[in-house]
């Protein structure tokens, strides 16, 4: 299995992967998750099975953003979007750099909720997605209404900005600055891609 981010985190004492969706292995497993009660009121993707699977098709095939699945010990547990903010909505909110990033995520594997891997998971992403030496800040835009969400983005270092109505939710801006991130997990010894 090819990874893209590989990582130990100490701090959960388990291995944190992320590897790009791959739509025949990912489908059944992206659509049952979209399907789960703590999911439908935040992502809205609760489609039929075929109406979700050309969903995901246009998703996969959309060159702004990149699709992940993130694993703990090698189990599916997650589904990321990291996307590029030019050329996403949310542009339209504040004065973006060229090579802002964005992301999204649900835990959909019940059996990982409220142990503690939000804020490792998250953590990993936005450490791989401050690989990229242009990226200077990585936004969010949780809906106002999740508050555990927006407390996991807070403690890993994104500050709030200002709600913003967008098509399918009022979301909480959030931006996350490199150095802000750096400084605040410098010591961490959670982030080492391996």
């Amino acid at each position: 299995m090819a990874f893209d981010y590989r990582v130990y985190d100490h701090d959960i004492k388990r291995e944190i992967t992320f590897r790009k969706v791959d739509y025949e292995k990912d489908l059944r497993r992206i659509y049952q998750w979209m399907h789960e009660e703590h999911v439908i009121p935040f992502w809205h993707l609760d489609f039929p099975f075929q109406r979700f699977s050309r969903h995901l098709e246009k998703a996969l095939a959309d060159q702004h953003q990149t699709l992940y699945i993130g694993e703990v010990d090698g189990t599916a547990m997650s589904y990321w979007e990291s996307y590029w903010v030019n050329g996403d909505i949310v542009q339209e909110y504040y004065d973006a750099a060229p090579y802002d990033q964005g992301v999204h995520l649900l835990i959909g594997d019940t059996a990982f909720l409220g142990k503690g891997y939000a804020l490792p998971l998250l953590r990993s992403m936005v450490d791989y997605q401050f690989s990229n030496a242009d990226t200077e800040k990585v936004i969010a835009e949780p809906d106002i209404r999740n508050e555990k969400m927006i407390h996991v983005f807070k403690k890993c270092g994104f500050e709030p900005v200002k709600p913003i109505q967008l098509p399918d939710k009022t979301g909480l801006l959030m931006f996350c600055d490199r150095t802000t991130f750096e400084k605040r997990w410098a010591h961490a010894n959670c982030c080492q891609n391996v």
